[in-house]
């Protein structure tokens, strides 16, 4: 029997992170390694300047999140966004919205609104990403629910290796509104995003072995270290990504342990950082 071929070792550029009490990688980074404390009072939604003003003040809390890390991402990446493919990625989409569409067409669906339908469908927030930054390079919204990131990471993973060109990846999840909350508790705003390269660059701040193996082999999801981080733990799906994050911002001092990110009930994706060492 042949072995299972090693995927090719990737490497991560412009970390980003946002959520109220820690808005920006900088503030984030820093709660992380235990150096600095939560915003008081929280940040109030971002304001992405990739949109024109009056997209901007009517844009969704979803495209206002995404859009927000995904420019702060590829800034931190010193790469141009127009060229970079993107994989963006949400477990629920625009809760909000559909809770809105839905109790309109319910009582009175006449008067719902052509705009925030519009604004409804999975892929809105990506479509705004592209058109704002003229990205013709290939695009793609991904949702599996509470494994989310652990999917768009693969995804991302996979066509960058595939194709030796970097990807940009977005995550990003609200709170769940109306009688959805019964069936899911997601809570606050939280987005996070980074871009996977397939060679070393000067803007690289960490190298990702990464594996496709049975549930459960060779690492799990780590529990939160920092007191920052503990407050973001169960906040929504996207906090599936908190372990990635907080041993990007402790990987100069830490060796960290083996990520394991559940991708099925059989299936998990295993992930190692490691330093850049020159």
């Amino acid at each position: 029997m042949k072995p299972t071929p090693v995927p090719p070792t990737l490497y991560i550029e412009g970390p980003a992170f946002w959520t109220p009490t820690l808005p920006g990688w900088d503030a984030a980074r820093a709660a992380f390694r235990g150096e600095g404390g939560l915003a008081d009072p929280p940040a109030k939604r971002p304001s992405p300047q990739v949109l024109a003003p009056a997209e901007r003040r009517r844009a969704p809390d979803t495209v206002a999140l995404a859009l927000e890390v995904a420019a702060a991402s590829m800034a931190g990446s010193g790469r141009n966004a127009a060229d970079v493919p993107c994989v963006f990625v949400s477990a629920h989409g625009d809760l909000s919205i559909n809770d809105y569409m839905c109790s309109t067409l319910a009582t009175d669906p006449t008067v719902l609104s052509p705009t925030r339908f519009h604004n409804s469908v999975h892929n809105a927030a990506v479509g705004y990403w592209t058109i704002g930054t003229g990205c013709m390079a290939a695009s793609n919204s991904v949702s599996a629910y509470e494994n989310s990131f652990a999917a768009g990471l693969l995804e991302a993973a996979v066509q960058c290796a595939a194709d030796q060109s970097p990807v940009l990846l977005v995550g990003y999840d609200t709170p769940t509104v109306g009688p959805l909350t019964s069936v899911t508790d997601s809570q606050g705003l939280l987005a996070v995003a980074l871009v996977i390269a397939p060679g070393r660059t000067a803007r690289s701040v960490a190298a990702l072995d990464w594996s496709v193996q049975e549930y459960g082999a060779d690492g799990t999801a780590p529990a939160p270290l920092s007191d920052a981080a503990k407050t973001l733990a169960h906040i929504n799906p996207m906090a599936h990504a908190l372990g990635l994050f907080e041993a990007l911002a402790r990987l100069e001092d830490d060796s960290p342990p083996p990520i394991g990110l559940p991708l099925s009930s059989t299936l998990s994706l295993q992930l190692q950082l490691r330093p850049i060492r020159d």
